[in-house]
């Protein structure tokens, strides 16, 4: 990504959730034209005191004040919209708050999470209903695709995409072509969600052996996507070899990797053999339905997902340090 984005920790996220005020100042019809503001807070109401009841609050109605208050005014007069602001917001403002949204929809249930993001959709594009020169909708499309859909975010998170994609399929701001290609991506990002089942497939080893994901036998799989001579692929390799608890889950039968090809050059990737640890599965995809058939949605390489013993999913295309911090904590 572009820029960096400081996300909140655990304790400012708690702090947030627990004292949150009201929203911005009340100004005069005169006074408002054009005006740039701060991104309205959430009152909680009085009566929530419990941690996960207020995140739960939090996710539905974070964007409540932003939006009801974004209508420019036939006068001219309103907030400001152009490439630095958005509904008068600044656009760094913007994107930071979007940051600690993502992080609070991530410490709740998925399906909460997700009927949050579907309604913050529904939000935007009631703003552009009501007034077509805010640009309160297009900000939040081109925001939520760079943060929850690009391979490279590190806040990446189809599960949380797909709601709002699924969205994006049936509005009537956008044309035919732009619906039904939301329509193919809420397809793909519903592709092994967390907490399915994750999609069985056979590889072949370097030895010509046959094998299937859901035979392997551990508490936990990680299912890594590579190839060969990716740099980023020999990072995650190296931090997984230098990280003892997880030499020792892999020595006591609790943890598996699998590392996966789903390419077609077998000579470039026998060539690298000697770069994947010996107690890893190592192999590649003959049938090259990974790549082909709607198994997974594999946009980038590397990609990581955890599975446990049941082979359901419990993180998917996650970053290799969550990765990590749930496999050695579990």
């Amino acid at each position: 990504m572009n820029r960096c984005i400081s996300i909140i920790s655990t304790a400012f996220l708690m702090s947030l959730l627990l004292s949150c005020a009201g929203g911005g100042n009340k100004k005069t019809k005169e006074d408002k034209r054009l005006e740039t503001r701060s991104l309205p807070t959430v009152t909680l109401p009085s009566m929530i005191q419990d941690r996960q009841e207020a995140a739960e609050y939090m996710a539905m109605h974070y964007w409540d004040a932003f939006m009801q208050t974004g209508k420019t005014q036939e006068d001219g007069s309103g907030y400001r919209c152009d490439s630095l602001h958005v509904s008068g917001v600044p656009m760094g403002d913007f994107e930071q708050n979007l940051a600690n949204y993502i992080y609070i929809l991530e410490s709740l249930p998925l399906k909460t999470a997700q009927k949050a993001v579907a309604r913050v959709a529904d939000m935007a594009q009631a703003c552009e209903t009501a007034d077509t020169s805010s640009n309160v909708f297009e900000t939040f499309v081109k925001m939520a695709e760079k943060y929850l859909f690009d391979p490279n975010s590190p806040l990446r998170n189809e599960d949380l995409y797909s709601p709002f994609a699924d969205k994006l399929s049936r509005s009537t701001h956008l044309d035919e072509a732009t619906r039904d290609r939301y329509a193919y991506v809420t397809e793909m990002c519903r592709l092994n969600e967390k907490g399915t089942k994750a999609a069985d497939f056979r590889f072949c080893d370097k030895s010509g052996r046959m094998h299937t994901l859901h035979g392997i036998k551990a508490e936990r799989t990680l299912l890594f996507f590579s190839n060969p001579g990716c740099q980023s692929c020999l990072e995650i390799i190296n931090m997984l070899k230098a990280e003892p608890a997880v030499a020792q889950m892999i020595a006591d039968g609790r943890l598996a990797v699998l590392n996966i090809y789903i390419d077609e050059d077998l000579q470039g990737w026998k060539e690298y053999m000697s770069v994947y640890p010996e107690e890893w599965y190592n192999g590649f995809d003959p049938d090259l339905v990974i790549r082909t058939d709607k198994t997974y949605n594999v946009r980038a390489i590397p990609s990581l997902y955890l599975l446990d013993s049941d082979k359901t999913v419990l993180l998917k295309d996650a970053t290799p340090e969550k990765v990590l911090s749930q496999t050695v904590g579990a």
